[in-house]
């Protein structure tokens, strides 16, 4: 008995495989227009002086480990103090507004209190304004203070983000059962030994996710560093780069110390994601394993 073939069965794999064309197609142009920078960068880096306006865009120099010798030496060094205040306000700044927003958002996600939902509204609205509006306002603020032009002025300001409280808000509410808290306080344990003994391992990842996103995003704000900061001791990466793109009009030969020291910049920040995303992994696979 010959066999017979279902009309359109063999069809359909072959549609979705088509569909899924387009979306890989765009996902493709989208990492294309978002590496073809950093691959300019990293070549760029690689050529002297000579090379970098005469040789083709994207052909390796030879000129790499004398540029890090330049930039190393231009102005005693101050290159890698730019470096280090980065990761000062980077890496303090993240790690302390990592803490007021876990903390914030597990309360305004498990506790009930008068109040709560007006402030979680406000928080909304906080993420809604853009940081440029903010800016001349604080810098009149930190002035009033006496804090202008110190380090408390760019990292004070990178504590409290709207957008770390909302993610840590959701996540709470996601991932800490109501059930598990409320066993824990049949238990005996208090607000504190709750907070620190089953709610924070429980959203580790979404702690995580905040601490990369406002580490990258002081990594690389300029604005306000900008305003609040006269003295160059203090810049950050960004305005010291900035100062070296100013000066570079007049001498073109700090060109090559400017792209190689955005590409040292670039390191960091790749070595830091890369570090920390196996806990996103090990969450995907905690969720997996429970559903």
């Amino acid at each position: 008995m010959a066999a017979t073939t279902v009309p359109g069965r063999t069809a359909a794999p072959r549609a979705s495989r088509a569909g899924a064309v387009v979306p890989t197609a765009i996902l493709l142009l989208g990492a294309l227009y978002c590496l073809l920078p950093v691959s300019w960068v990293v070549v760029a880096a690689t050529k002297s002086k000579a090379e970098l306006f005469s040789t083709s865009t994207f052909v390796p120099g030879t000129g790499l480990l004398s540029n890090i010798a330049d930039l190393a030496a231009y102005r005693d060094g101050v290159f890698w103090l730019w470096l280090a205040n980065t990761v000062l306000y980077a890496g303090g700044g993240a790690l302390l507004s990592t803490a007021v927003s876990t903390v914030s958002g597990y309360a305004l996600a498990k506790y009930a209190f008068p109040g709560r939902n007006l402030i979680f509204t406000v928080l909304i609205g906080g993420v809604l304004v853009p940081a440029v509006v903010l800016a001349i306002p604080q810098y009149l603020l930190f002035s009033s203070f006496g804090l202008a032009d110190t380090y408390w002025s760019v990292l004070l300001p990178q504590i409290l983000s709207p957008y770390g409280v909302y993610l840590a808000r959701i996540y709470a509410a996601a991932a800490v059962p109501d059930a598990l808290l409320e066993a824990a306080r049949i238990d005996g344990a208090g607000h504190w030994l709750l907070m620190r003994k089953v709610a924070l391992p429980l959203m580790l990842p979404g702690m995580v996710t905040i601490f990369l996103f406002q580490f990258t995003a002081i990594w690389n704000n300029f604005l306000l560093p900008f305003i609040m900061l006269g003295d160059d001791a203090k810049f950050p990466l960004t305005v010291g780069l900035y100062t070296l793109l100013a000066a570079g009009a007049n001498q073109p030969a700090l060109y090559n110390l400017i792209i190689t020291g955005t590409l040292i910049s670039l390191v960091p920040l790749v070595a830091l994601f890369l570090t920390m995303q196996r806990h996103w992994r090990t969450d995907l696979a905690g969720g997996a394993l429970k559903s």
